[in-house]
């Protein structure tokens, strides 16, 4: 047998292993996506709470107590944005709606007297096969609307079942991180330990970057939209800090609707002036915000970024791209940690994570 045919078979063969493993991962993730979702949220907003509890905990604050207030503190903050967006969304929808109705009529107009030259007998005909479309696709609509009430169902599912993890990671992270560990062999153990406290603290920071960035964000769209007089500029403010969430690809999307409300409420004048506003906020996320805040916390390739955000959204649609950029940063800090050279034979061998070490009796001390 040639020598490069054996060695070929043996990289191959190994390839395929690990493609194989690499696969039978993602099936068992597509089928617990329902379970393995709400408890990657969880984690995320762990890392961007933790920090508050730990401070609380140094403060004294039992930290059940502390954790019990940092998540009454926040459903209270998300549930009064929550309350003003359908406040402001209620209230100024008979605006938009006339406003859309002037847009409309313009546009019958436009398409009478513009080039096009059509006559009101065509545009009749149009509306007509528009209607006849809707009604001959009514069992559609309803069985599409009975599939989203099922999915508000199980949304709500998962959002309880995500509060319910959230509740843990906060109360006693470093217990289940301990517990976790033991099942690593005792020669490595310490190395990974400093590993998944290095992903975590990586997490932590860039979830905090992120929220940083899409407040900015969401602020500048907001006052540049009240400002042009656009309607629902709340609503579009808010759906801009949700983007800002998604990288690359999150911020382009909700200003480009906040750039159509704008289009079709106001006319081209106020569009391209809402455009211009959206490149402006993009241009000092991309060029200030994100390498000051990011940066030195996230050390990954754009290319990596982008590559990685393409990946999560051809498997999991929006979800895979709000997880697969803060994974790939957990996954990159952890490589470089255990690639380092071995820590001194005198350095602590205390699992940590970032609510706190944990001493010999099992009891948190304060970070």
């Amino acid at each position: 047998m040639p020598y490069g045919l054996r060695v070929g078979a043996a990289v191959f063969g190994r390839l395929l292993v690990v493609a194989g493993g690499l696969a039978l991962i993602g099936y068992v993730a597509v089928k617990l996506a329902a379970v393995l979702v709400p408890v990657a949220v969880a984690l995320l907003l762990a890392a961007l709470l933790a920090p508050t509890v730990s401070w609380l905990a140094r403060k004294k604050v039992p930290r059940g107590l502390a954790t019990a207030v940092v998540l009454v503190g926040g459903l209270a903050v998300v549930g009064g944005v929550v309350t003003f967006v359908v406040i402001t969304v209620t209230a100024g929808m008979p605006e938009l709606i006339a406003q859309i109705a002037r847009t409309v009529d313009e546009l019958r107009t436009w398409l009478r007297t513009g080039p096009l030259h059509l006559s009101q007998g065509q545009i009749d005909s149009m509306l007509a096969q528009l209607t006849t479309t809707l009604s001959e696709n009514q069992s559609a609509i309803a069985s599409g609307a009975l599939s989203t009430a099922v999915t508000v169902g199980e949304l709500v599912t998962e959002f309880l079942l995500m509060v319910f993890c959230l509740i843990f990671f906060l109360a006693q992270g470093g217990k289940i991180w301990t517990f976790l560990l033991g099942a690593v062999p005792v020669r490595v153990r310490h190395r990974v330990g400093l590993a998944g406290h290095a992903g975590f603290t990586t997490l932590a920071g860039y979830i905090r970057g992120t929220a940083a960035v899409a407040v900015v964000d969401a602020v500048g769209v907001g006052v540049g939209l009240l400002i042009v007089g656009v309607p629902l500029a709340a609503p579009l403010a808010a759906l801009v800090f949700l983007g800002a969430f998604i990288p690359v690809v999150g911020s382009v999307v909700a200003g480009a609707v906040a750039v159509l409300v704008a289009l079709v409420t106001g006319g081209l004048v106020p569009a391209i002036i809402v455009l211009a506003i959206v490149i402006g906020v993009m241009q000092l996320e991309s060029h200030v915000l994100q390498p000051f805040l990011l940066g030195r916390v996230v050390r990954l390739h754009p290319l990596a970024v982008v590559l990685a955000l393409a990946a999560g959204l051809v498997t999991a649609g929006i979800i895979g791209a709000l997880l697969a950029v803060p994974l790939l940063a957990v996954l990159s800090s952890a490589l470089r940690t255990l690639a380092a050279p071995p820590p001194q034979p005198d350095a602590p061998t205390a699992a940590t994570d970032s609510t706190g070490p944990e001493d010999s009796s099992g009891r948190q001390t304060a970070a």
